[in-house]
């Protein structure tokens, strides 16, 4: 079942979500904008193995027939509009409810309360496609922000182990999956995947999500870990 919207929700108020810009949150158009972020995406699905969309390029159906997720970005590096988003976490909460590609995703957002104006907006308007670029597809893909709120959120990342943070929301834990050799895990590369080319197999452990009147438990399921090198520019798409 999706996320639905909940009366008590501790949202921003309504003139600091992501689609006050817009009369149609569903129709959101790019307008594009100079930004870039390097770092870090890792997430953590309800697919029982490990994520049928990294191959098939979003064309393949998730194993269970609709997707259930989180996401967690650590900018490393990046700006958006010359204000810097470096050291700043993102978290995500996601359903699609079929083939990653067809769209429909449903999707929260939770914004490292340490930004800055500018880069809290700049942030959700990358993370909404808005701001064109890498990520310019979620115009289509994403049908609906359900929630953009400031969060703290704590991204640890120790070897082969990575963690997100967001209170009692979000209590993520994944470990990469060991490969034949011990210094290098499980991974699929020279993929054009949506995110990166490197994808590293990883596994849920101890992977919680509670909002939105639901309880999502991933522990045991599909993971990946990719590093991203994401941009757009003013004068592209």
């Amino acid at each position: 079942m999706a996320p639905t919207k909940r009366p008590d929700a501790d949202r921003l108020p309504i003139s600091q979500r992501i689609d006050q810009r817009m009369q149609n949150p569903k129709r959101r158009q790019m307008n594009p904008t100079d930004w870039a972020i390097k770092g870090e995406l890792f997430l953590n699905c309800s697919c029982t193995v490990f994520c049928p969309c990294v191959v098939s390029l979003g064309k393949h159906e998730p194993t269970e027939g609709d997707c259930k997720a989180w996401m967690a970005i650590a900018i490393d590096e990046g700006h958006y509009e010359g204000e810097s988003l470096a050291g700043l976490n993102v978290g995500l909460m996601v359903y699609i409810p079929g083939r990653m590609a067809e769209g429909g995703w449903q999707v929260a957002a939770y914004v490292d309360e340490r930004a800055s104006g500018k880069a809290y907006n700049g942030i959700l308007r990358i993370f909404s496609g808005q701001a064109g670029g890498t990520t310019g597809l979620f115009t289509m893909l994403v049908s609906d922000i359900i929630s953009a709120e400031r969060e703290k959120v704590e991204i640890v990342r120790e070897g082969t182990k990575r963690g997100l943070y967001v209170g009692r929301k979000i209590q993520g834990e994944i470990e990469m999956i060991e490969g034949a050799s011990p210094d290098h895990p499980v991974m699929i590369s020279n993929s054009k995947y949506w995110m990166g080319p490197d994808i590293i197999a990883a596994r849920g452990t101890k992977s919680k999500v509670r909002d939105f009147g639901h309880v999502w438990d991933f522990g045991g399921k599909s993971a990946e870990i990719c590093p991203i090198d994401w941009s757009g520019s003013a004068g592209g798409k």
